[in-house]
């Protein structure tokens, strides 16, 4: 009776969840979107605030465009606002004021699904579901061939550690993927973002938690991955992103600099006191 009664309430919850309406949906009529997609994004006056935090904006009148195949970093200190641009790219929410673009369309103007298509992402903590390495993979686009999918892997670099396992790309990676290292989870989502061919790619400190040289097998499969596709990329450890196309320097919600590393240094106070702590030539600061 006791299990009976738990599984009521839960079930009563869950319906609860499915029949909320949510926020963020399709317009009546939504436009088309450019093809092919070329991976343009414009941030143009956006201010944000969070629905649990209305009184604290998270972007202020935020302007930023990147052009298609740039490779762009997003640099400021913890709070600064660089998850919130790329929670308003998924269009997880819409801005209060101002307009996010993607290839040139108002993403509250077309259908999230077909936005999304275009976009991947790799985090730092990417999800391993409780199935096999290749239905793992397979997530990033799930009308993709077997064949397709085994190339996906190979670029990635995940065939070197998957096929040591038993069945290969057929092995069960177990809850949250227990079997694998957390450069190997990586490694798996770098294949599922390949898989998904998309026109943006954004990179959540896809590498900060690894160590030297799981760091430097994802560091290659990522810049493959790059390789003529817009990237923007959100980086605490400056040495990952010195040769960034442009590096913005993000600080309250707002943009206060963008450039190359080396102009960054001599013209913005605050790049050059993060990169004096991390570039220190003390060993214990260094992280490069």
């Amino acid at each position: 009776m006791g299990e009976l009664q738990r599984a009521a309430g839960a079930t009563e919850r869950l319906v609860e969840l499915l029949e909320t309406t949510p926020d963020i949906k399709a317009p009546a009529n939504p436009m088309p979107m450019r093809t092919p997609a070329s991976g343009a994004v414009t941030f143009d006056h956006v201010t944000f605030h969070y629905p649990s935090r209305p009184d604290v904006a998270a972007l202020r009148g935020l302007n930023l465009s990147v052009s298609p195949g740039e490779h762009v970093a997003l640099v400021g200190p913890s709070g600064a606002g660089k998850t919130t641009v790329f929670q308003l790219l998924l269009r997880f929410y819409d801005p209060q004021e101002g307009s996010v673009r993607i290839d040139g369309v108002d993403l509250r103007d077309v259908d999230p699904r077909e936005a999304r298509s275009r976009v991947a992402i790799v985090s730092q903590d990417p999800v391993i579901f409780a199935a096999d390495a290749m239905e793992n993979i397979r997530y990033g686009r799930p009308t993709a061939t077997d064949a397709e999918v085994y190339a996906a892997a190979e670029a990635a670099a995940v065939l070197e550690f998957i096929e040591a396992l038993p069945g290969g790309l057929k092995c069960f990676l177990g809850e949250r993927g227990v079997r694998l290292s957390g450069g190997q989870k990586q490694r798996i989502a770098i294949a599922r973002a390949i898989l998904r061919d998309p026109a943006l790619l954004l990179l959540d400190e896809a590498t900060s938690a690894l160590d030297a040289e799981n760091e430097r097998l994802v560091q290659v499969a990522l810049e493959r991955l790059m390789i003529d596709r817009t990237t923007i990329v959100i980086a605490h450890r400056l040495a990952t992103v010195v040769n960034s196309d442009r590096i913005a320097v993000i600080e309250d919600g707002q943009l206060v600099a963008t450039g190359r590393h080396d102009q960054l240094l001599s013209t913005n106070p605050l790049y050059a006191r993060l990169a004096k702590l991390q570039f220190s030539l003390d060993p214990r600061l260094a992280v490069a």
